[in-house]
C-alpha cells in the first residue's frame, strides 16, 4: 500500500474508533493530528484515545508533550513526517487521524519558512488582546486576511494572535504564505484523505453525549489537578474548550447543567468551523455517516478505495 490513509472530520465524529478498526485490518499505527491531544495531563478534556484503544493499536503524538511547550503547525507537521518514517521502517502502515485543519494543510502543503515565533511581536499582541482589544484585532485580521479570518473565532486567542503576529513579522498574511508554499517543492507523501460527513443535528447530539461522558469520567477532577499545578491557568493548551468553563464551575460562577450546555455550544461552534475548513480542502473519499452506520462497513469501504 503506497497511500497513507488520513481520516479527517470534526470533533466527536468517531475518528479514533474508525482509525483503530482500520489499523487492525492493515497492520497499521495511528498518528494523531490534533492540536491538543498531543499534550499530557489533559487526556480527559481533550478526548484522547482510551487506554484500551492505545493497547490495541500503537498511537503516536498522543499525550507525549508537556503543557508548557507550545507547538506550531510547521513543527507538528515535521513530527508527523518523522512518525511516518518510523512506522514505515517497521513495515507497518501509518494512519493519520485528526480534525486540525491547519495542521493537515501544513502536512500536505508544507509550512512557510517564517513559521518561527517572533516573541516581541507576540507579547505585544497578547497584551493588546488581554486588555480588551480582541474585537479590534479581529476586525484588523478581517481587513488584511479575510479568507483566514473565516476559520477562527474571536475567542480563539492563540490563532488570532498568531495570524497577526505572522503578518507583522513577515509582511504577508497566513493565506499568502500558504499559497506561496503550495508552489514550492515539498516532500512527497501520498496522503489519501477520508472525510467523515455527519448531519449537523446528529453531530450536535454526539457532542452532547460525549461532554456528559467526559464529565462523568473525571474531567472536573482533571481541571482541579491542573489548577493545583498551574494556578495562573495561562498555558496555551488550557485555552481549549471546556477547561476555563470548568474553572468557572469550580468557582461557583455557573451550575453544572449550565456548564455542560456552554461546553456543548462552544464545541458545536468549533465543529462547524472544522466542517467549513475541510470543505475547502481536497478530499479523496467522503463517507456519509449516520447513527446506524456499521463501523465494519465503513472500514471495508475505505479498504476497497486504498488497496
Amino acid at each position: 500500500m503506497e497511500v497513507i490513509p488520513t481520516i479527517l472530520a470534526p470533533t466527536a465524529s468517531g475518528k479514533t474508533n474508525l482509525a483503530v478498526h482500520l489499523a487492525k485490518k492493515i497492520d497499521g499505527e495511528v498518528i494523531g493530528l490534533d492540536s491538543r491531544q498531543i499534550y499530557d495531563q489533559i487526556s480527559i478534556g481533550t478526548a484522547q484515545p482510551t487506554t484500551e484503544e492505545m493497547q490495541c493499536v500503537v498511537h503516536h503524538l498522543i499525550g507525549n508533550k508537556p503543557l508548557d511547550e507550545p507547538i506550531s503547525a510547521g513543527q507538528y507537521a515535521k513530527l508527523v513526517l518523522d512518525c511516518i518514517d518510523k512506522i514505515k521502517s517497521k513495515q507497518k502502515i501509518p494512519i493519520v487521524c485528526g480534525g486540525a485543519g491547519l495542521y493537515y494543510r501544513a502536512l500536505y502543503s508544507g509550512i512557510f519558512d517564517q513559521s518561527k515565533s517572533e516573541l516581541t511581536v507576540r507579547k505585544k499582541l497578547e497584551k493588546m488582546y488581554d486588555s480588551g482589544n480582541a474585537q479590534k484585532m479581529m476586525m484588523n485580521l478581517k481587513k488584511i486576511d479575510p479568507d483566514y479570518s473565516e476559520h477562527i473565532h474571536i475567542n480563539n486567542r492563540k490563532r488570532l494572535i498568531r495570524a497577526l503576529e505572522i503578518y507583522e513579522s513577515t509582511g504577508k498574511t497566513l493565506s499568502e504564505h500558504f499559497n506561496d508554499q503550495r508552489s514550492r517543492p515539498r516532500r512527497n507523501i501520498n496522503l489519501y484523505s477520508i472525510y467523515l460527513n455527519w448531519d449537523r443535528a446528529i453531530l450536535r447530539k454526539r457532542i452532547s453525549r460525549r461532554t456528559s461522558k467526559m464529565i462523568k469520567k473525571g474531567w472536573i477532577a482533571e481541571v482541579k489537578n491542573l489548577i493545583s499545578i498551574y494556578p495562573d491557568f495561562d498555558l496555551q493548551p488550557l485555552d481549549s474548550i471546556g477547561f476555563k468553563q470548568i474553572v468557572s464551575y469550580l468557582n461557583e460562577q455557573i451550575k453544572l447543567e449550565d456548564l455542560e450546555m456552554e461546553i456543548n455550544t462552544k464545541t458545536y461552534q468549533y465543529a462547524v468551523k472544522q466542517i467549513k475548513w475541510f470543505k475547502k480542502e481536497k478530499i479523496d473519499l467522503i463517507i456519509d455517516m449516520d447513527s446506524k452506520i456499521n463501523i465494519d462497513k465503513v472500514t471495508k469501504k475505505i479498504l476497497s478505495a486504498i488497496i
